[in-house]
């Protein structure tokens, strides 16, 4: 069986690991023609809209943004069309949800991002994604 993939899944937390992943799937993309959307999960509920956001919430999307403009110029100076998403909740859980609502052709995620809980072999987060998904999921050390 061929899968065709013109959309890829790439979360993205900052780590060197996150974007070992998005060079896997740049390179893929370059190959097969698809896009990739980058997905920073923050680990938090999302606030009411008429909530004010508080400091912490501030210096997270401020940082989602950096890495998103980062991975965005990194992807384009490949050739390689790139969409950032924001989303919030349980990273492994976000991950698998967005993947199946959005209908992504691949999930590709770097074995350990920033996460403080290290699983032996792979984080746990990619570990949930693997075990998880019902896309396939490429899983980059």
């Amino acid at each position: 069986m061929v899968i065709k993939i013109k959309e890829i899944l790439v979360p993205l937390d900052g780590s060197p690991n996150s974007f070992r992943g998005l060079d896997v799937a740049i390179q893929m993309a370059r190959e097969s023609h698809s896009t990739i959307t980058g997905l920073y999960v923050l680990g938090m509920i999302k606030p009411q809209i008429n909530e004010q956001i508080d400091p912490l919430e501030k210096m997270l999307l401020e940082r989602a943004q950096s890495i998103m403009k980062k991975a965005k110029l990194i992807s384009a100076q490949k050739g390689i069309l790139f969409f950032d998403r924001t989303s919030y909740g349980d990273y492994g859980k976000r991950i698998v949800e967005i993947a199946r609502k959005k209908d992504f052709d691949l999930i590709v995620i770097g074995s350990r991002g920033m996460g403080a809980a290290k699983e032996i072999f792979l984080g746990s987060t990619s570990n949930y994604v693997l075990h998880k998904s019902k896309k396939p999921v490429l899983i980059v050390k």
